[in-house]
């Protein structure tokens, strides 16, 4: 309930101000987070990835985060929000060595 209640609250404010080829709307507002409890890791050879935002039928929602095994030789660099002109967009979370 309370999640429904964030997400239409966010689709209320959500102005779509412009999409480019890849995909990236732009935002006046970025989402409310929404936190929760981690659940225990599988093993000490796995990762936390944060939770992300998709855009999906015209509004951005979170997607649960999750545990995934490490990569040797590489970093997990989480998504986050950066700011634009016209308002923030949503960098996905990604590896980099």
């Amino acid at each position: 309930m309370k999640k429904g209640i964030i997400i239409a609250a966010f689709t209320a404010i959500l102005a779509v101000v412009s999409a480019r080829s890849e995909a990236q709307v732009i935002v006046k507002v970025r989402p409310t987070v929404v936190v929760r409890a981690r659940p225990a890791a599988p093993s000490s050879a796995h990762i936390w990835i944060e939770p992300e935002y998709v855009y999906r039928n015209g509004n951005y929602v979170m997607v649960d985060g999750y545990w995934t095994p490490a990569r040797p030789g590489f970093r997990h660099v989480p998504g986050h929000w950066q700011r634009r002109r016209g308002g923030y967009v949503w960098i996905p979370g990604h590896w980099r060595r």
